[in-house]
C-alpha cells in the first residue's frame, strides 16, 4: 500500500478542499480495500450519492469517506443533519472511512468505523445557517466519534503502518453480529459496551453498575437497568468481546 496521494491529479485545483477530495478519493480507489470482504478494488459511486462514495462491487458494503489534515478529532464535520439520519436509519446504512494525512500529502492514519457502530445519537445538529448566507436555514451537523467503542475503529493504517490485511478483516467481522440486532437492542449493547471502555481490562460486575445512572438517562424508559447489564454483559462474553472469569470478574478481549 502506497500511502504517498497522487499530487498531479490537483494540478488544475486551486481550492484546497477540492484538491484533498480528488487526491483522497484517488486514494482509497487505488490504494485501499473492503474491509468487509477482503476485495479490491473499491469502487466509486457516481456524483451525488447521498452520503455514501465508494462500494464493494462483491459483498455490496457501501462507504462515505472523510478526510482532514493532521489528526484525527473526536468532532468530524458532515453534510445536512436530515439527509445523514435518514441514512444512517436506512437499511443500506453506509461505514465511514476517516482519513488523516500529512503536510507532504502522506496518509498518517486511515480507519473504517462499520455502519453497525452508528446510532442517532451520534449525529449532532448544527446551528441553521443565518439568513444572509446563500444557504439560509441549512441545517449540517457533525459526527460525536466519542460515542464509539474502541474496537469499533478498525484501522488499515495507524500513525503510517499498514496493518496486516487479514487484521483488518478479523476485526471488521468479529462486530457483524450488532447489525442482527434490534435497534434498540443494539444501542443498550453499544452503551454498555462504551462503559465497559472506560474501565481497566480487568473489569468486575461491580464497576459496571457505577454506570446505572449513566444507563437510566440514556434509557429513562428502563426500571430494571441493572439486569439489561447483566444481559449485554452475557451478549459481549458470547461473541468474544470479553470474557467470564468468574465471581463477578470479566476480562476483554479486544
Amino acid at each position: 500500500m502506497n500511502l504517498n496521494f497522487n499530487q498531479s491529479l490537483a494540478k488544475n485545483y486551486t481550492s484546497e478542499s477540492q484538491k484533498i477530495r480528488v487526491l483522497s478519493e484517488d486514494w482509497v480507489a487505488k490504494q485501499s480495500y473492503c474491509p468487509n470482504c477482503n476485495t479490491e478494488p473499491l469502487l466509486e459511486f457516481a456524483n451525488n450519492q447521498p452520503v455514501a462514495d465508494f462500494y464493494c462491487a462483491h459483498c455490496s458494503e457501501e462507504y462515505e469517506l472523510k478526510s482532514k489534515k493532521a489528526k484525527l478529532s473526536h468532532i468530524i464535520n458532515d453534510g445536512a443533519y436530515d439527509t445523514m439520519i435518514k441514512r444512517i436509519n436506512s437499511d443500506n446504512n453506509p461505514s465511514f472511512f476517516f482519513l488523516t494525512y500529512s503536510q507532504e500529502y502522506r496518509v498518517n492514519n486511515f480507519l473504517i468505523i462499520p455502519k453497525q457502530f452508528f446510532k442517532p445519537d451520534m449525529i449532532m445538529k448544527r446551528k441553521p445557517l443565518s439568513i444572509t448566507a446563500k444557504r439560509a436555514g441549512w441545517v449540517g451537523c457533525n459526527i460525536d466519534l466519542r460515542k464509539v467503542p474502541e474496537s469499533g475503529k478498525v484501522f488499515l493504517v495507524k500513525d503510517q503502518r499498514v496493518i496486516p490485511r487479514d487484521n483488518v478483516t478479523e476485526q471488521f467481522q468479529k462486530t457483524l453480529f450488532l447489525r442482527t440486532q434490534s435497534q434498540q437492542t443494539r444501542g443498550w449493547t453499544l452503551d454498555v459496551w462504551q462503559c465497559i471502555d472506560k474501565l481497566d481490562a480487568n473489569f468486575s460486575l461491580k464497576q459496571v453498575y457505577t454506570f446505572v445512572d449513566l444507563l437510566k438517562l440514556k434509557h429513562p424508559e428502563n426500571n430494571h437497568i441493572p439486569d439489561k447489564i447483566r444481559q449485554q454483559l452475557q451478549v459481549l462474553r458470547d461473541k468474544g468481546i470479553i470474557e467470564f472469569l468468574g465471581r463477578g470478574q470479566y476480562r476483554k478481549l479486544c
